[in-house]
């Protein structure tokens, strides 16, 4: 091997030991590297080590040394530190839409980032088995063939399917046409919003797509003419169901402000209404799930306007109420 390789090499060898198996409770002394690269088929000496260490230095790596018995060198700052890193690995194993088996290989690789001594401590947090995930392996794929057909400015087909009570995909009849235009990760699943006829905007589960496929077709003019406010849309949509899009007040105990900020954020505007309630008006995406989202507060929370959503949130209650009129469920 020519000499000029193998000092390049050296180098690169260098760096992965420090990256690997350096931090500032475990600097790798020199005899350790010079180990290292014996095994890797270089030979070195302790002063060449010396003149790779203050070049690594010089090239952005902040290499700091620790002197005494147990000393040697150690990376003192890396891309991520051990705090984001399990920051990310909190938000790997309690995505729903990643499977278990995608969920630890990404948290593996995030482990690589770090030195095998705290990676330890990454691994000690982990716990994905038990936890619900989604059952669909490809959904990574998905998301890449999406942006993909995003950033191309490319219609999307695709197959939809549900899960049915024999836990197998049932697709249902139609090949599927959309303008695809943002993703959108919301309640632990990831979304796909798109603009489709006739429906106009709309959303769909990515977890649950399948065979998706850029026809190279532009996006619609009507598309590309949509000026989505994703943040907005978010907060309208609950538990992403859709829905007619109302204006709707509502009457809050003040105990519960803290839960409607956290809703609909630090923007919407609260108004007293005497001493123990406030009233809020919000552009509401009306489904089942706000119905429910409402009902769990009981008399701590009232829909105001518009009657009719009244009305119809009184039908449900007493529907409701019917269904469990007796201590006794009916007999199948």
């Amino acid at each position: 091997m020519p000499k000029s390789d193998g000092q390049k090499r050296k180098l690169l060898l260098l760096k992965e030991l420090l990256e690997r198996e350096s931090d500032e409770r475990h600097p790798v002394s020199t005899r350790r590297m010079l180990e290292y690269l014996t095994a890797n088929g270089i030979q070195a000496e302790r002063k060449s080590v010396y003149s790779d260490l203050q070049c690594l230095t010089d090239s952005g790596l902040d290499i700091l040394c620790v002197h005494g018995k147990n000393g040697g060198y150690y990376l003192a700052s890396r891309l991520f530190e051990l705090p984001e890193l399990k920051l990310l690995v909190d938000a790997v194993q309690s995505s729903r839409f990643l499977t278990e088996k995608k969920s630890l290989e990404l948290i593996g690789k995030l482990e690589r980032l770090t030195s095998v001594y705290e990676a330890g401590q990454l691994r000690r947090q982990v716990v994905v088995s038990g936890r619900v995930k989604t059952m669909n392996e490809s959904i990574y794929y998905n998301v890449d063939q999406l942006h993909t057909a995003i950033a191309s400015n490319s219609r999307i087909t695709f197959r939809y399917f549900d899960w049915g009570i024999d836990r197998e995909k049932h697709f249902r009849p139609r090949l599927y046409e959309a303008d695809p235009l943002h993703l959108c990760w919301a309640d632990e699943k990831y979304y796909l919003i798109a603009y489709s006829q006739p429906h106009g905007i709309t959303h769909y589960r990515v977890d649950k797509m399948a065979e998706i496929a850029a026809t190279g077709a532009p996006r619609s003019r009507e598309a590309l003419a949509q000026k989505l406010d994703l943040a907005a849309y978010s907060r309208a949509v609950f538990s992403m169901y859709s829905g007619e899009v109302q204006r709707v007040r509502m009457r809050f105990a003040r105990s519960l402000a803290g839960v409607v900020i956290d809703r609909f954020g630090r923007d919407i505007i609260l108004v007293p209404d005497g001493p123990e309630h406030f009233t809020f008006t919000a552009e509401i995406a009306v489904s089942p799930m706000f119905l429910g989202w409402m009902a769990g507060f009981g008399d701590r929370a009232e829909i105001l306007y518009p009657p009719a959503l009244r009305r119809q949130f009184r039908q449900d209650l007493e529907s409701m109420l019917t269904l469990y009129g007796s201590d006794e469920p009916p007999e199948t």
